[in-house]
């Protein structure tokens, strides 16, 4: 098909950028410059990849399947030609949230001891998946719920109980326990970058207001200024301390599974064995 890899990259700055001209300024190149390799692209392969109008552009099916694996490819790419001058590169582990908790730094000490060739980078990112399909990162941790993907793979390493973070001087910031319905008297605050806990949780008809927020720092600061409390996984109490904000038991609030993720098309070759070494290390935790 003759296709090469400027094609390739001006489509991924298309489906990156969302218009030709933010396309173009990402590349730096004029607007004609990048249609017309759009267009080249398109003919070569004989497929419509984008729809244009003079107002709007939006991705075909083609295109959008193309563009999954074009992230990838390049990616790849990229890494391949970097490593002709500066060595193999680090294994990047994405998480949005709490990592593994209490079992983050003794999971890397080991890794750095058992494979000191390939250094392991942590990464926080709002939706470590997305990254793990885009090839910006090689494995990730995640609490979100498993769903059938034909581009990454999981397995659930163990699973963490359900706490409530309250205020310091919520009448429940000492209790050894608290349930669900003694919530509910007072909004629930969520994070977008941490999904393993919703509204859901309790009964229809019985569910509390809630507040939504983008990151952690808004999320403790909402229960500090008692605005509300949060439900979360026991990781967070590990990683997020906070000197106004108290963790407690849920009684009744389930357990949250922590699965490592990958791509099925392994993005750097040393990814089984890290997903390996994890799984050791926490397979006593259940």
């Amino acid at each position: 098909m003759n296709v090469e890899l400027r094609h390739l990259r001006a489509f991924a700055a298309i489906g990156d950028q969302g218009t030709i001209t933010g396309a173009a300024a990402a590349l730096r190149i004029s607007q004609p410059a990048l249609s017309r390799t759009l267009d080249q692209l398109e003919r070569r392969l004989g497929a419509r990849l984008v729809e244009r109008t003079t107002r709007s552009l939006a991705l075909t099916e083609a295109g959008t399947r193309l563009l999954a694996r074009t992230r990838r490819v390049l990616a790849q790419v990229d890494d391949a030609l970097a490593e002709v001058t500066a060595g193999p590169r680090e294994l990047r582990v994405g998480f949005a949230w709490a990592a593994l908790g209490r079992h983050t730094v003794p999971l890397l000490r080991g890794w750095r001891d058992a494979r000191p060739d390939t250094e392991a980078r942590m990464l926080r990112l709002d939706d470590p998946e997305t990254a793990l399909r885009h090839g910006g990162i090689d494995v990730a941790f995640v609490r979100s719920p498993h769903k059938p993907d034909p581009d990454l793979a999981s397995v659930d390493l163990y699973r963490e109980p359900r706490v409530a973070a309250v205020p310091e001087d919520h009448p429940f910031a000492s209790a050894p326990g608290v349930r669900l319905v003694e919530l509910a008297d007072r909004p629930v605050v969520f994070c977008a970058a941490a999904c393993s806990s919703s509204a859901a949780l309790w009964p229809v008809g019985q569910r509390p207001a809630t507040i939504d927020v983008a990151n952690t720092d808004e999320w403790l600061t909402a229960i500090a200024t008692g605005d509300a409390v949060g439900v979360t996984a026991s990781a967070t109490a590990h990683s997020h301390p906070h000197p106004a904000v108290r963790y407690v038991p849920i009684t009744d609030g389930g357990s949250v599974a922590v699965r490592i993720v990958w791509p099925r098309a392994a993005t750097h070759p040393a990814t089984d064995a890290f997903r390996e070494h994890a799984r050791a290390l926490l397979a006593d935790l259940g």
